[in-house]
């Protein structure tokens, strides 16, 4: 036991290896001392023994601080990976950001950092949102093909901010290209959405308009027609338009030959000839006609296009479409 052996290694360092008679004891030189006259033995050095024991004591408290560091390390370790585990509430909320296969369509794109866009599209469900496409420039990106303007698109994101992250965004087809002065229309119609939807405002009626109007320019139907059947729609899913078959203040019906102006505030009123000049008069028909989305009379078709142009003019506030503007330079060629 380490205690006998403790003990026998202190008989060894007092006991004195020999004894010497008391008579025959020899002469020390001043200074020194002996045990006879009570002054200090001279100390023996530590058996072999001993020494390995206390040997084998050192090297346990070492193994024992060490094993201390370690399990203090180890222990350091668990606690940065329960600090760095997020909590069940971060978890739901990552998951609640994250949106997957939802419809929409590329509205506008503009180039990001390096390698990378965002893209501004419009939702089933969502609205209008900003995404960041990261690497879609790089000229192998999966990507780089996909995001294109009038095309249905899966899409898929994470993030809760004014701009998400794209994660996924698939071609679903069904969709004819858009071509000539129907491309321009579609580009006409893009800049409408940006302009008047606002973020994170969705308006599903409107999303199924946008993809029928697209349908209908994709097969060479009339653009003049369909742009305007699309801008009412925009101005009443929006907020901006009333009803065209009757007089606001009244509550009457409009009538078929009755001349009439169109408040951009208030909404139709019968013409008094006391209104601004740049506020266009048109007859009820035209009104009427609006109401059904009913642009077979030409008479309409004209009409109708200078009341539009004049109402979402009043509500950009002055700020030109730049589409149109193309299309009237045009016109002009």
């Amino acid at each position: 036991m380490a205690t006998s052996e403790l003990e026998t290694s202190h008989d060894d360092i007092a006991a004195p290896a020999e004894v010497t008679p008391a008579g025959n004891a020899p002469r020390t030189s001043r200074g020194s001392s002996s045990s006879a006259t009570g002054a200090r033995p001279t100390r023996q050095s530590r058996s072999p023994r001993s020494r390995a024991v206390d040997d084998e004591a050192s090297e346990a408290f070492q193994q024992a601080e060490a094993n201390a560091e370690n399990a203090g390390r180890d222990t350091k370790r668990e606690t940065k990976r329960v600090r760095r585990a997020p909590s069940p509430a971060r978890v739901a909320e990552r998951e609640q950001s994250r949106v997957t296969e939802q419809p929409g369509f590329v509205l506008h794109s503009y180039p990001y950092r390096e390698t990378s866009l965002i893209i501004d599209v419009l939702t089933r469900d969502h609205g209008r949102i900003a995404l960041v496409a990261k690497g879609a420039k790089r000229p192998h990106s999966a990507l780089r093909g996909v995001l294109q303007t009038f095309q249905p698109l899966s899409l898929a994101w994470l993030g809760k901010g004014e701009l998400r992250t794209l994660t996924k965004a698939e071609w679903v087809g069904g969709l004819r290209p858009l071509e000539g002065d129907a491309l321009l229309s579609g580009f006409y119609l893009n800049e409408l959405l940006v302009k008047f939807c606002a973020r994170d405002d969705p308006h599903d009626k409107l999303f199924q308009h946008y993809l029928t109007t697209l349908h209908h320019l994709a097969h060479g139907e009339p653009a003049g027609i369909i742009l305007r059947a699309f801008e009412r729609v925009l101005l009443r899913e929006t907020g901006y338009a009333v009803a065209f078959d009757r007089c606001t203040q009244t509550r009457g019906k409009v009538t078929s030959d009755r001349r009439y102006v169109f408040h951009p505030d208030w909404g139709v009123r019968p013409a008094r000839g006391d209104e601004p000049s740049d506020w266009p008069v048109v007859i009820g028909q035209t009104l009427l006609d609006m109401e059904q989305d009913d642009y077979s009379r030409a008479q309409t078709v004209q009409q109708s296009k200078l009341l539009m142009r004049f109402l979402l003019n009043h509500h950009l506030g002055g700020v030109p479409l730049n589409t149109r503007q193309i299309l009237l330079d045009l016109q002009k060629l």
